[in-house]
C-alpha cells in the first residue's frame, strides 16, 4: 500500500439523531454517498492511508460504500459522541504517519482541492494546521503526529480536537475559495445544499 507522511481519518460513525437517525454516512449528495465522497477527496488529496471510522449502521455502510484501499475501522463507542471516534481513529493509524487529515463525514462541500491544500501544510509531526473559510477555522485540521496522545486526551463525547488545539499555535489554510465548510446536521441543511 503507498503511504504519504499524512494520513487521512475520515470520521463517519454518527447516528444522525437529528435527522431522525438516518446515519450520515449513508447520506447522499449528487447522487454518491457522503462517506463515499469524502474518502474519495482524502485519496485525490494524496493522503495515504485513509482510514474510516464507522459507527451507526456499520454493516450497511461496508455493503454499500465503495471504500476500497480504505481501513475500515469499526467504532463501537459511537453513540458516545465523536470524542470517542476521533480517538479509535487516530489509534488505528501506522507508526509511520507524521499527520493525519481529518475529516468529518457531514461536510460534502469540503473536497479533494481543500483537503490538498491543508495536507499541503504538513512540514514536521509536531505541526498542526486547519482549512479556514473566511479567516475562521475549519475542518479539514492537519494533526501532527507528536499531538496525537494529547488529542486522544482530551477527546471525550462530542468534542474533538477543539479543545486540544486552543491556545495553540494553529496554522490556518484559507479553503473560501474553493470549498464550503457547510454540516448537515438537521434535515434543513440537506435541503439547503445546492445541487
Amino acid at each position: 500500500m503507498t503511504t504519504s507522511p499524512v494520513a487521512g481519518l475520515l470520521l463517519a460513525a454518527g447516528g444522525g439523531l437529528r435527522l431522525g437517525g438516518r446515519p450520515k454516512a449513508l447520506l447522499t449528495y449528487r447522487g454518491r454517498l457522503f462517506v463515499d465522497l469524502a474518502a474519495e477527496a482524502l485519496r485525490a488529496a494524496g493522503c495515504a492511508p485513509v482510514h474510516v471510522v464507522l459507527g451507526a449502521a456499520a454493516p450497511e455502510v461496508r455493503t454499500r460504500a465503495a471504500l476500497t484501499g480504505c481501513a475500515v475501522v469499526e467504532n463501537p463507542d459511537w453513540p458516545t459522541g465523536m470524542g470517542s471516534s476521533l480517538r479509535a481513529g487516530l489509534a488505528s493509524l501506522p507508526a509511520a504517519a507524521g499527520a493525519a487529515l481529518v475529516a468529518l463525514v457531514d461536510q460534502p462541500r469540503i473536497g479533494a482541492a481543500a483537503m490538498r491544500r491543508v495536507a499541503g501544510a504538513y512540514r514536521s509531526p509536531a505541526g498542526l494546521a486547519a482549512a479556514a473559510y473566511g479567516g475562521r477555522r475549519g475542518h479539514p485540521v492537519l494533526i501532527g503526529a507528536q499531538h496525537f496522545a494529547g488529542v486522544c486526551a482530551g477527546a471525550r463525547g462530542d468534542v474533538g480536537a477543539r479543545g486540544y488545539l486552543r491556545g495553540r499555535e494553529v496554522a490556518l489554510v484559507e479553503c473560501g475559495d474553493v470549498a464550503a465548510p457547510d454540516d448537515v446536521d438537521e434535515p434543513g441543511d440537506l435541503v439547503d445544499l445546492p445541487t
